[in-house]
């Protein structure tokens, strides 16, 4: 892919993926919580020396548990957008510029990737 394909690709045409080493449940509120296992030499440290936890639960607010629960590897953000919509109406305002940043988030920490 060049830089001209690079610049063309619209950001909401992307298709989203959970990634497989993120274990995650559902709350009886339907609140998501994904429990991210703290690997690696800096976290070994971290855990015996300063007591942080071997796994960290991170809670989803409930837009984004929503969001969470509906990526399937199929649909893609557009889709998901119309779907975050009709749950959520103007609360999700600005909808585009969230989603956009929502997904943004979950892919720089590796909980999701997106579809080649």
């Amino acid at each position: 892919m060049n830089q001209t394909d690079k610049k063309s690709e619209n950001y909401l045409d992307r298709i989203p993926i959970r990634t497989e080493h993120i274990h995650w449940s559902v709350e009886e509120s339907g609140l998501v919580t994904l429990d991210v296992e703290n690997k690696g030499v800096f976290h070994r440290f971290a855990q015996r020396f300063f007591h942080k936890p071997k796994v960290s639960h991170i809670h989803l607010d409930p837009m984004g548990s929503f969001v969470w629960c509906l990526i399937d590897g199929s649909r893609d953000i557009l889709s998901l957008s119309a779907l975050v919509k009709e749950q959520f109406g103007e609360e999700a305002s600005p909808l585009y510029e969230r989603l956009s940043k929502y997904f943004h988030i979950l892919n720089s920490y590796g909980f999701i990737r997106f579809k080649k």
